[in-house]
């Protein structure tokens, strides 16, 4: 088998951007990967031809399997690169390359440890205690329509111990704040600059709106893990001319809530805001839809996953792990959500500060550590009793 650093070039060398060329080039690359191993390969339509593809090696017993889930997407390449993006090229002791480390070195490390045991099971030297099983999946980096289909269709379930291989500088990180999404529409009255109280500025109330919720969110407690609960206004259109009063304005916002703030709460904030703007700018109306929710995961101190990981950190390394948050939203913060699973974490090579950057890159040290700790972790667990 080849060694995890050519793994990882091989995959960073396959254009897997989302939106962009997709992940079929990577799910052709995974399903060859395991074609001689004995392992079940299946893939599970998403969108358009784009599948996630789930490797399995079933124990019978009824012990919760152990569940990998990587997403074959990369964002797009974007500017200012001074390296191939797609090159792979090595440059000291860093692998350079969209996707380096947001997840094409994850992904590398789960491919060489599940191919690992695979080949030990066909040969007959390693009998499953738990069942094992690699989730691939498509838009990651979109709307992570992959791993909800996973989550439909039965691949992960509630009992599962999950584990994503997103980049966490070393850490083991469980705890995620929650995403909530808002688009806001002004609608007002046009009329001439010269007589603006002939019209509504949907411009201005919707100024009123950002100052009341932006106020709002000021107030929140400061979670003692998460940190505190932000709210981005990240884009802004309207208006014609500047010599028209405008009559539309739309808003997206970002919202990313920690305990104890919930969807609901940013509903109520939103409905003052509404009404406060509508009042201060008599004749426009706000109206408002969600586009995207998902809740804030919290760490489970309890979870047997975690402690398993923890101690294959120390087998492995010789050194003690941290444990914190993840800054962003993962593959199984979404099963965590969703299924209710409380053993669900990320431990992968890479630092995050450096995805989605010209010049992703990740350290060769940070692989060959991860693919260590993922195979300690991998033994031990199928050697618990």
């Amino acid at each position: 088998m080849k060694d995890v650093y050519e793994i990882t070039k091989e995959l960073i060398r396959i254009d897997s951007t989302n939106p962009g060329t997709g992940e079929c080039g990577v799910a052709a690359y995974i399903r060859n990967f395991f074609s001689d191993t004995g392992a079940v390969i299946v893939e599970d339509l998403v969108v358009d031809d784009r599948c996630n593809v789930i490797v399995s090696l079933e124990a019978e017993s009824q012990e919760p399997a152990l569940v990998l889930i990587c997403h074959m997407d990369t964002v797009v390449t974007g500017k200012d690169w001074t390296r191939d993006p797609f090159g792979a090229k090595v440059e000291g002791s860093r692998i350079y390359g969209r996707g380096a480390c947001d997840m094409k070195s994850g992904l590398a490390c789960a491919l060489a440890v599940f191919h690992k045991a695979a080949e030990q099971v066909q040969q007959g030297n390693m009998s499953l205690r738990r069942s094992l099983r690699l989730i691939c999946t498509v838009d990651e980096e979109g709307d992570m329509r992959g791993v909800e289909v996973a989550i439909r269709n039965k691949r992960v379930t509630a009992k599962d111990w999950v584990m994503d291989l997103e980049p966490t500088d070393g850490q083991i990180q469980m705890a995620h704040k929650g995403r909530f999404w808002l688009e806001v529409d002004v609608h007002g009255v046009t009329a001439h600059a010269s007589r603006p109280e002939q019209g509504a500025d949907a411009i201005a109330a919707m100024a009123e709106l950002i100052c009341e919720m932006k106020r709002a969110f000021e107030q929140f407690p400061v979670h003692e893990e998460l940190g505190k609960t932000t709210i981005t206004f990240g884009q802004i259109q309207g208006g014609y001319q500047p010599y028209v009063v405008p009559d539309e304005c739309r808003l997206w916002i970002d919202c990313r809530l920690a305990p104890p703030v919930k969807d609901t709460m940013v509903l109520e904030i939103m409905e003052q805001a509404k009404k406060k703007a509508e009042r201060l700018v008599p004749g426009v109306q706000v109206e408002y839809k969600v586009t995207g929710n998902r809740p804030f995961i919290e760490k489970n101190e309890q979870s047997g996953l975690l402690a398993s990981l923890k101690n294959a950190v120390c087998e492995a390394t010789g050194e003690k792990p941290q444990v914190g948050p993840f800054p962003g939203y993962t593959d199984t913060a979404v099963i965590a959500g969703m299924t209710g699973n409380q053993n669900c974490l990320s431990y992968g090579p890479g630092n995050l500060k450096y995805a989605h950057k010209p010049d992703e890159f990740v350290e060769m040290t940070d692989i060959e550590r991860c693919e260590k700790v993922l195979w300690q972790l991998m033994e031990q667990i199928e050697k618990e009793t």
